[in-house]
């Protein structure tokens, strides 16, 4: 054990008849103790000026994120990852139907008194309207310099990583492979009416895709395929109902994410995933990366770089590669394949996403038009 502090202040006086004696330890004891007394006061006062000033701060491990990847996916890696880093990573999610535009809402509705520290979001579409509102913080992240240059911000505000495809889930069972449908065009053939399912273009990866199809085919053509789409598919809430109801055998296939497919596969239920649109001349399969950007003003925006950084490392897409979501790595470094993959080589479809975030408000309304209810 460590030695004891000695209190020689109040030591009893060698002779209690000496009265002197006791008059001086007594003196001695008032003294030292008093002392004592006003050197605690001077420290608490000292603390308490500098907890006003936000000097010192007990949320000062905390770092706040929004996370709209799904909570089974996202919340190990980040208590993992906070525990490595000695930070309380503090997530906040929403629900599967609205959570990328419910949480981006919550961002833009805190600007004046920032809440959140870290948006990870499943897709880039509503990153990239926070980057319009001026409500991300530019900085060099080293780990981010091993993606490719069209999944990293220019000027260092957001980073993309771990992508998904949108893809057809098809039941074996109800559809022969032969008859298998190939394209997202499939989905406006009228021998599919109400046998095909899709989730409301207006939230999540659905949002990001129909974007793209506005920035891609025009607001004529893009209206038009939407229009056709609402009257042959039925409008499910989200894209892992999609993937559900056609496991089920409810629908014949449906437009959903690789995430939300493979597991049904993996519960051994009698689906397979096509990427759409591989032929010659077709356009090829739509990729969504997560993004990762750190919100300006955050409470803890030194903690929170240093999340991001640990998060773009390359173990954390192999793992979410390897993991339940079987997330596809996009970093030139990583030579790991998803299971979600063929082994064919794909097609990707080329993307402008900055382009297509410009045009997200005029799109919206008129998904909103067509799209007025659903799920």
């Amino acid at each position: 054990m460590p030695e004891q502090s000695k209190r020689t202040c109040c030591a009893r006086p060698r002779s209690l008849t000496d009265r002197q004696g006791l008059q001086v330890a007594v003196a001695g004891c008032y003294d030292d103790s008093m002392k004592h007394h006003v050197q605690i006061a001077t420290l608490f006062a000292s603390l308490l000026l500098l907890s006003a000033c936000g000097c010192i701060s007990k949320k000062e491990n905390e770092v706040i994120v929004y996370a709209a990847l799904d909570r089974e996916f996202s919340e190990p890696i980040l208590r993992d990852v906070g525990v490595e880093l000695n930070l309380n990573v503090l997530p906040r999610y929403d629900v599967e139907s609205n959570k990328t535009v419910g949480l981006a809402n919550a961002i833009i509705a805190e600007k004046s008194r920032p809440r959140c520290d870290i948006f990870w979001n499943n897709e880039i579409l509503h990153t990239l309207r926070l980057q319009e509102a001026g409500l991300l913080e530019a900085w060099e992240c080293e780990s981010a310099k091993r993606y490719p240059s069209e999944f990293v911000s220019s000027n260092g505000q957001w980073y993309g990583f771990a992508a998904r495809a949108r893809v057809l889930i098809v039941n074996t069972d109800l559809v022969a492979e032969i008859d298998r449908p190939t394209s997202i065009n499939d989905l406006l053939d009228a021998k599919w009416k109400d046998k095909c399912c899709i989730a409301r273009p207006l939230f999540g990866t659905s949002a990001t895709h129909a974007a793209v199809m506005f920035e891609k085919l025009g607001v004529e053509r893009a209206t038009d395929f939407y229009r056709q789409l609402a009257t042959n598919a039925t409008v499910l809430g989200g894209n892992k109902q999609v993937a559900q109801k056609v496991a089920s055998g409810e629908f014949a296939f449906g437009l959903t994410d690789t995430d939300d497919a493979i597991i049904e596969i993996e519960n051994a239920n009698p689906v397979a995933i096509v990427f759409p649109d591989q032929g010659e001349g077709q356009s090829g399969t739509l990729f969504i990366p997560n993004t990762l950007c750190v919100i300006k003003n955050g409470p803890n925006a030194i903690r929170a770089k240093r999340l991001v950084e640990r998060l773009l490392a390359a173990d954390i897409e192999t793992r979410l590669a390897n993991g339940d979501s079987a997330q596809i790595p996009i970093a030139n470094d990583i030579d790991v394949r998803s299971r979600v993959e063929p082994e064919a080589e794909l097609k990707f479809l080329t993307a402008d996403f900055p382009a297509a975030a410009k045009k997200w408000d005029s799109v919206a309304q008129k998904l909103l038009e067509i799209f007025p209810t659903g799920g």
